[in-house]
């Protein structure tokens, strides 16, 4: 394997992806948002949740969070603040991963071609499998960094926003631990082994950022489903997830490498 070159690839497209505002800027707002401006909310929202939970609304929440596991000896206020920083906010944490995996990988080779910078990437000292697996690294290990690093920025955040109702360090969780561990890795690589085999065949940024978006839905429906209450996050179930993400990445890792040829590429020119 020619790690040098593969390296050489990953500090490229890390470089050009960051240096384009139109991309990174998406990909530093989704973080403060997700993982700061709701545990904001919740901070602002403690002294009222007493009172909230005693209206219709609130005893909807509340009626959620009573089946939640582990919640046992909490009362109304505390319920609702592990279920909105605990449980609802698992799902939305796997979308950061997913957008920046989606973002650089889109860059991968649709970008290439944009900027006409293919035909040199084509003659790098690489075999295919090396060229696509430095393009695989170039965007999942981006997303990785996000997703631990927004896991530590989390726990801060959830503890700081919590304190005021629940008097103490309550995060983070079993399920969270796993989440960010086994989880998230997974959902990035599911987003960049979906989103180099689009980019390689688009011919724009834009087409390849548009047509990942389905990867995000799948994302989007865990939420849907842990909001209606079909599907609860526990420690087993995402434990779980996290297999089945892993699954099919291996599958797209096997069909990209069997799929992905330079010369396919260098007609797309």
């Amino acid at each position: 394997m020619n790690w040098n070159a593969m390296q050489a690839i990953v500090r490229k497209d890390m470089k050009v992806v960051l240096q384009n505002k139109g991309v990174s800027i998406p990909l530093i707002a989704a973080p403060v948002v997700i993982l700061v401006a709701f545990p904001a909310m919740v901070f602002f929202l403690g002294p009222m949740l007493g009172e909230m939970v005693a209206t219709e609304s609130g005893s909807g929440i509340l009626g959620m969070a009573a089946g939640l596991p582990g919640l046992a000896g909490y009362d109304g206020a505390q319920m609702t603040v592990v279920y909105l920083l605990v449980y609802m906010m698992a799902p939305l944490y796997l979308l950061l991963p997913t957008i920046v995996a989606i973002g650089f990988a889109a860059d991968s080779f649709a970008g290439e071609k944009e900027r006409k910078t293919l035909e040199a990437l084509l003659y790098t000292p690489t075999t295919d499998w090396e060229l696509l697996l430095g393009k695989l690294l170039s965007a999942w290990l981006p997303a990785l960094g996000v997703a631990w690093g927004g896991f530590l920025l989390y726990t801060v955040m959830a503890n700081l926003a919590a304190w005021p109702v629940m008097g103490r360090l309550f995060f983070p969780t079993t399920m969270w631990v796993i989440l960010a561990v086994w989880v998230a890795p997974a959902v990035a690589g599911l987003g960049v082994g979906a989103m180099v085999l689009i980019s390689s065949r688009a011919r724009t940024y834009q087409e390849a950022y548009q047509l990942g978006g389905m990867v995000a839905v799948l994302i989007v429906g865990l939420l849907i489903l842990q909001v209606s209450g079909v599907m609860v996050f526990s420690a087993w179930l995402v434990a779980l997830l996290g297999l089945l993400f892993w699954a099919i990445d291996a599958a797209l890792l096997w069909f990209g490498r069997r799929g992905f040829r330079r010369t396919k590429l260098a007609t797309q020119m």
